[in-house]
């Protein structure tokens, strides 16, 4: 192929839509396309990992009064750089909300390349000009996808816009096995050389339930099983210390110790991450919203056993019982229950991994590149 296609995402740090854009366009290149990723960072900075395709960073937006002004800021920011190459790519691909109206502002302007956008979930704005901006990042994009069929039926149904359906992949060899002693000592830095030891993976923000897996560990505890909780991630771009420090402040009357029982890790390195997944018992992602679930699909092939939620999208490629666990959504004692069979029980733990493992061949970046290429040859035949 020798179309040039751009792909475009907000961000550097390894949030899902980012994950999604940066595998994507390597296998998008392995395919034979031409890609560049532009994105909003440091001027001489670099993604979270490596990249094997050429990108492009535009000033980011550190630091504003508003959220409102942060978008808007990064909006115009990213306008201002595209603006002046957008016209070498026969097709603009955005993943999120601010590249999105950043695309669609260059096009109409210059009568650029069309846009394509990829909606991986809505954001919970509550002011009228972001709720506002957000659906014109819907509305204005000349074709839609989406990561899950939940989204789709969002997308009809509150913005009356078809769209189509690309799941995520995920890169097993990422996430493949670990020396033992690698194992120990990471699993010691936290002190669960004798603990099992829980992860989740996104930080502490509502979205991610994380409140709800806090009030559910006294009740595994209860139980007689003492795990550490690592929390790893926690960059947003919106701010949720609201949310967090008020999650946090709960933990002494939990009974729980930061650093001791609930532990920040924070954003680290990709081996590290796949260093993570590896020496946990159990990968926690009580999540009340989201658009796939990629760090489900994450835990999976890293075969550590999977307690999410009930909530629709994780159905569409888990199943409880057979390769996780799915728990009421937002019920800590059902959480806990979930925590605990995943911990102690054995051969529940080694069905659950062996059904993850049936899971993965229907997740990977090679195929999702494939329907990429398939959707972007309508959509240039189209335009032609």
């Amino acid at each position: 192929m020798t179309q040039r296609i751009a792909l475009l995402t907000y961000s550097t740090k390894p949030r899902g839509g980012v994950v999604h854009t940066l595998a994507l366009a390597e296998s998008l290149a392995d395919r034979g396309y031409d890609v560049h990723v532009f994105g909003l960072g440091p001027a001489d900075g670099t993604f979270y990992r490596s990249l094997r395709v050429p990108f492009t960073l535009y000033p980011a937006v550190e630091s504003a009064e508003t959220l409102d002004e942060k978008v808007f800021r990064s909006v115009d920011s990213f306008a201002e750089g595209l603006a002046s190459t957008a016209g070498e790519f026969a097709l603009i691909h955005a993943q999120d909300c601010i590249s999105a109206r950043a695309a669609t502002r260059v096009r109409d302007a210059a009568g650029g390349p069309p846009v394509v956008r990829t909606v991986h979930h809505i954001d919970d704005f509550t002011t009228q000009a972001l709720i506002d901006c957000q659906r014109q990042a819907v509305i204005e994009p000349d074709h839609i996808l989406v990561v899950s069929r939940l989204w789709q039926h969002i997308m009809r149904d509150d913005f009356g816009r078809e769209s189509r359906v690309v799941p995520n992949g995920v890169d097993t060899k990422r996430l493949g096995p670990i020396a033992p002693d690698v194992r120990a000592t990471l699993r010691a830095s936290v002190g669960a050389s004798d603990r099992p030891l829980y992860l989740t993976v996104g930080g502490i923000e509502p979205r991610k339930g994380t409140r709800d897996l806090f009030e559910a560990l006294p009740y595994v505890r209860e139980r007689g099983v003492d795990p550490v909780l690592a929390v790893l991630g926690g960059h947003s771009f919106q701010d949720y210390r609201a949310y967090r420090d008020a999650a946090l402040a709960r933990l002494p009357e939990l009974g729980l110790g930061l650093g001791r029982d609930v532990i920040e890790v924070g954003t680290v390195s990709e081996d590290a991450l796949g260093q993570w997944f590896r020496s946990a018992d159990v990968l926690a992602m009580p999540s009340t919203k989201e658009g796939f679930g990629l760090v489900a699909l994450e835990g999976l092939a890293a075969q550590v056993p999977v307690v999410a939620s009930s909530i629709p999208v994780f159905a569409e490629f888990l199943t409880n019982e057979r390769n996780a666990l799915l728990p009421e959504v937002g019920n800590p004692r059902a959480i806990a229950n979930a925590l605990y069979r995943a911990t102690t029980d054995h051969e529940l733990r080694s069905t659950l991994i062996r059904g993850g493992e049936q899971v993965l061949p229907h997740y990977t970046w090679a195929e999702s590149a494939r329907q990429h290429e398939v959707i972007y040859q309508d959509v240039l035949s189209q335009t032609a």
